[in-house]
């Protein structure tokens, strides 16, 4: 036994209960979005790390710097040895 129609004997039955489609009135109200503070925070980190990934490693302004003072003698004294050996000691950890 075998079922060929189930909707019924007129084939034009379906064709003819169609809907038109009905126009929206007014305006679709606008999408709007909010941000959290920590997300604009970790957005404003992202583009940090990025802008320090892009920067120079080199600082020649600054290397200028150390070139002109390490000219006078009277700069390099052992103080000065000293807190270049901490700050070098503390950039590898040890």
């Amino acid at each position: 036994m075998t079922i060929d129609r189930l909707g019924g004997i007129d084939p034009l039955k379906n064709v003819n209960s169609t809907q038109k489609a009905h126009r929206v009135s007014g305006t679709a109200p606008s999408d709007s979005i909010s941000l959290s503070s920590e997300a604009k925070e970790l957005s404003e980190a992202y583009f940090a790390m990025e802008a320090a990934k892009a920067a120079p490693d080199v600082r020649a302004d600054r290397v200028a710097q150390v070139m002109e003072k390490m000219k006078d003698p009277s700069y390099v004294n052992d103080a000065v040895v000293d807190m270049v050996a901490d700050r070098l000691l503390d950039v590898f950890g040890v």
